[in-house]
């Protein structure tokens, strides 16, 4: 049995939130046929606690406004490693050290990835209309 379109759905609008802060490496692994208790992870990570902080803030945020609020959050004050349990979803925002660490896309890699639209498109240059360094490149081509 594989996730839950509304699994889906949840996970693709976490994912681009994380994107929206600049989170890196975001991935979506549909963890259905592994486990009974959830059917998606999120996995974002970012190089410091605040940033860390700031994209679990903006996944709240827009799924709040999509209906849906955690069960639990775990973490968010130490801002190494944030957990928010959405049940059909469950999210994980972990500092560079901690991602590298736990290597939990090592873990969960037998698991498929959900694609998700739009991802990567939120450079540090998005914020001023500037676009990414690798945008520039490209349409200098």
């Amino acid at each position: 049995m594989s996730a839950t379109t509304e699994a889906i759905e949840m996970a693709r609008i976490a994912a681009v939130a994380a994107d929206e802060k600049l989170a890196s490496d975001v991935v979506v692994l549909d963890v259905s046929e592994q486990l009974v208790i959830t059917d998606c992870f999120v996995i974002a990570s970012a190089p410091n606690e605040r940033q860390v902080n700031a994209i679990v803030e903006n996944i709240e945020d827009r799924l709040r406004e999509a209906g849906h609020k955690p069960v639990r959050r775990e973490g968010t004050r130490e801002g190494r490693w944030a957990l928010l349990d959405f049940v059909d979803v469950v999210i994980h925002v972990q500092h560079n050290e901690e991602r590298n660490f736990y290597a939990l896309d090592r873990l969960w890699k037998d698991c498929p990835t959900v694609p998700v639209e739009g991802l990567g498109q939120h450079g540090p240059a998005d914020a001023n209309g500037a676009g990414t360094a690798a945008q520039a490149e490209e349409s200098e081509l």
